[in-house]
């Protein structure tokens, strides 16, 4: 759904450019009293919010059906509904999540890789708190939940903007947040929510560098390109998800039919669903036929390099099409799958590096030697080996949750979690060696 096309008065951008700053303010100094917060108060935050989820869950439900009333009314496809829907299960995931991080141990203050000297001197890293990062998120009101328990957890303060299609679930889950903070002793501007849905305060948001450390923005690729190219803050990004299954020769083909068909038909609307089906030549024409048949039940089209196509087109009532050079490319996030024969794990590799966005890519192998080349090979943030690529986010790789995925290859790769929104300095203990 688009945001309000009005266009602001000058004497509004003003007010807007005066509202982000001070929330920058605040999240400022809310930041250092979270940098000192112990253990123990931050994890009783994360716990008491669990506790207000579950039973604020009907309310919470109330206030997204309003999202979703003006959304559908608005003409928000499908799988865009599906992701601004918050059901009893989605709060239940995040209140688990709550207290899957509060069980974590806390990274904040740990020493590592302490060394001797030949001065006297002791050198090593302390992990500490990014201190203000900005999450900016399109339609998923979960990700309020998960964006400040892992702030909560990794001892930051946050400012949350997220799109205008979720505006009063947002608001409903940041009141929850900022009344467990409260209740446990940390301040309530430690997690902030952006209540203005103007276009503006984004471009505000992410030119704050004296106030805010690190921009994170989880959304379709227009936005991230945007935030990307405008921001003066460091940014942590994906710009979308063409995440591939390779059937590999050999294979189990029960175990890869299995897997083929969860990772894409799980759920179409996430980024780690699958958007391209590679096949080894040599078990194409068993596999392909039974997968095509399970696509063709659940209405997948198939979009099929000509090996593919000739093996699909006998399967009753599959939607068989023709592939574009675009369609390796494409981040579907529909019921639409581009499938290729390939001659074998060498060509599977180069046209994965090729046209994924380096995402999350896996294998279907019986053969340890092809796993452990392509789990090498591959350029992606998650690579996996007989697994399914809907797997790839923080609650399932154990983060309790995630801010985002980063395909970036410096300070954060892959599911963002808590030691994502940290940083290392150096400390050094002496006693009284100086340089000569």
């Amino acid at each position: 759904m688009n945001e309000p096309v009005h266009a602001p008065t000058a004497a509004e951008r003003s007010a807007l450019a005066l509202y982000v700053q001070r929330l920058g303010q605040q999240a400022k100094l809310a930041s250092a009293a979270m940098a000192r917060a112990c253990t123990a108060d931050k994890n009783k935050a994360l716990k008491h919010l669990a506790a207000l989820l579950r039973e604020h869950s009907a309310p919470l439900q109330q206030e997204n059906a309003k999202d979703l009333e003006r959304a559908s009314a608005a003409g928000l496809s499908g799988p865009m509904l599906d992701r601004l829907r918050l059901s009893a299960k989605d709060l239940e995931i995040c209140a688990q999540g709550c207290e899957q991080l509060a069980a974590m141990p806390d990274v904040i203050g740990e020493i590592i890789g302490m060394k001797q000297q030949a001065s006297g001197i002791r050198v090593g890293q302390m992990r500490v708190p990014i201190g203000v990062f900005g999450m900016i998120f399109e339609s998923r009101p979960n990700v309020t939940i998960e964006a400040a328990s892992l702030s909560i957890k990794s001892g930051n303060a946050c400012i949350l903007r997220g799109g205008s299609e979720a505006i009063e679930s947002n608001k409903a889950l940041a009141r929850l947040v900022q009344q467990a903070l409260v209740a446990c002793g940390l301040p309530a501007d430690a997690v902030q929510l952006v209540q203005s849905t103007e276009r503006e305060v984004v471009g505000h948001l992410i030119t704050l560098p004296e106030y805010v450390d690190l921009i994170i923005p989880r959304g379709g690729k227009g936005l991230i390109e945007r935030i990307s190219q405008d921001a003066k803050v460091p940014v942590i990004k994906h710009l979308d998800g063409n995440c591939h299954t390779y059937i590999d020769d050999p294979c189990d083909l029960a175990m890869a039919v299995k897997v083929a068909d969860n990772a894409k038909t799980q759920k179409y609307s996430p980024c780690n669903a699958s958007e391209g089906l590679l096949v080894a030549r040599a078990v194409a024409a068993q596999f392909l036929p039974l997968i095509g048949k399970i696509y063709a039940d659940k209405g997948v089209e198939m979009r099929c390099c000509p090996q593919a196509k000739a093996i699909l087109s006998q399967v009753p009532k599959a939607l068989v099409t023709d592939a574009s050079e675009q369609d390796w490319y494409e981040e579907y996030l529909a019921p639409i799958i581009s499938i290729k024969v390939v001659e074998g794990l060498d060509q599977a590799i180069a046209h994965i590096n090729h046209y994924s966005s380096h995402h999350t890519d896996a294998i279907l192998t019986r053969d340890h030697m092809h796993a452990q080349r392509f789990l090498r090979e591959v350029d992606s943030a998650s690579v996996m080996v007989n697994a399914s690529t809907r797997f790839a986010d923080g609650f399932e790789f154990g983060l309790g949750a995630e801010i985002g995925i980063s395909t970036d290859k410096f300070h954060a790769r892959g599911p963002v979690g808590i030691e994502g929104l940290t940083s290392l300095k150096y400390v050094v203990l002496g006693e009284g060696e100086v340089r000569n």
